[in-house]
């Protein structure tokens, strides 16, 4: 408004046809000017439009604003025959004139698509562009229009347990719809956790320029995470030890026992590794008869919600850790799980089992057509 104050001395000078802007579109326009996120160009008309409602004079408005008298007639006329909505619109055949032709931007998306640079195993702006003798910068605008990412690829895995289906659904029933009176329990391990330390000490973060930290380190051994994630209410317990056998899992299995009420039913959500199925775990679940295990089916951890918890743990207080024992390391996990205890959230599945069949169905029509 500031540009306005600066030319409303000359609209006693230049008279000119006030034009009508009603209330809400003032507050409109005003918005958009005032708004740090507005289109220069959509700022502009925006600009033209309140000084023409002051009755400022086309030539003032055009020298404030930096625009031709023409095309500040322009904008006045397209705002007094259709509003303030042709602010938004630009008429076919204005504007900058399109430098790559339709059938080139064609081309560039189908060689990204189905072909590949000699020598690699993906095109880059630079290989591209090179190939079709444009810019780097065009080939990035193109592939951002059309969604293209040829440097990423995502990772995936398909089930091939025979019992994947009724797997799937027992265990996604357990999430949208848990046993009544009963504990619904995620189990699984994280093995072989090291106990690194740096090999010199790091700089602290400060305004412009990040933490750091040496890439090599020194190792200090390993410890083993058994943890269970309680679903309904989201705690987590958490034991560290030497190994990973069935005689570890036995441990954790008797230190759940004994965390639970007695007569409350656990529904043990766990994956196929061998410790689980081992001839001592099952004698010992056979004397604990309210121990009710359900395995996930084979390359699907995504269906143990512990996996979750156990990326945050890495990713808030392994990755980035320096630890100078094992010792040191169990009392940084240690710490992570209390702090996580103190306000933990419930667990809420939403997928279900026919959306995942869908998704899946899906993956196995494109491999067996890829192959």
């Amino acid at each position: 408004m500031a540009v306005i104050e600066q030319v409303v001395g000359y609209a006693m000078n230049y008279p000119a046809k006030q034009l009508a802007l009603a209330d809400e579109d003032r507050e409109v326009l005003e918005s958009w000017v005032s708004a740090h996120n507005t289109p220069q160009a959509l700022a502009w008309r925006a600009q033209i439009v309140l000084h023409a409602a002051e009755g400022i004079a086309n030539t003032h408005i055009a020298e404030a604003i930096g625009v031709s008298v023409i095309t500040v007639r322009e904008w006045r006329k397209r705002f007094e025959s259709e509003g303030i909505a042709s602010l938004t619109q630009v008429k076919s055949g204005r504007g900058r004139k399109r430098l790559i032709e339709a059938q080139k931007v064609k081309q560039i998306v189908h060689d990204t698509l189905h072909s590949r640079p000699k020598g690699a195993t993906h095109w880059s702006c630079r290989t591209m562009a090179k190939r079709h003798q444009v810019s780097a910068a065009t080939i990035q605008r193109i592939w951002d229009a059309h969604g293209l990412q040829p440097h990423r690829v995502g990772t995936f895995k398909l089930s091939k347990d025979p019992e994947f289906v009724d797997k799937l659904t027992d265990i996604v029933g357990l999430y949208m719809n848990p046993p009544d009176k009963a504990a619904l329990i995620c189990v699984d391990e994280k093995s072989q956790i090291q106990a690194l330390d740096r090999t010199q000490p790091g700089l602290p973060m400060k305004r412009g320029r990040c933490g750091t930290m040496t890439h090599d380190y020194k190792r200090h051994g390993t410890t083993s995470l058994f943890a269970a994630l309680n679903v309904l209410d989201g705690t987590v317990i958490g034991n560290c030890y030497e190994r990973h056998r069935h005689q570890e899992f036995l441990k954790f299995l008797r230190r759940l026992d004994r965390e639970f009420p007695k007569r409350k039913p656990l529904h043990l959500i766990l994956d196929n590794y061998g410790p689980h199925k081992h001839p001592n775990v099952k004698a010992w679940l056979k004397k604990h008869p309210r121990f009710h295990l359900h395995f996930t089916p084979t390359s699907c951890s995504w269906l143990n919600l512990i996996e979750r918890w156990f990326g945050q743990l890495t990713d808030k207080q392994l990755r980035r850790g320096a630890f100078t024992s094992v010792a040191d390391l169990i009392d940084a996990i240690t710490e992570f799980i209390e702090v996580h205890n103190q306000d933990p959230k419930p667990c809420v599945w939403t997928a279900k089992v026919e959306d995942i069949l869908q998704k899946v169905g899906k993956c196995k029509a494109i491999l067996e057509t890829v192959h």
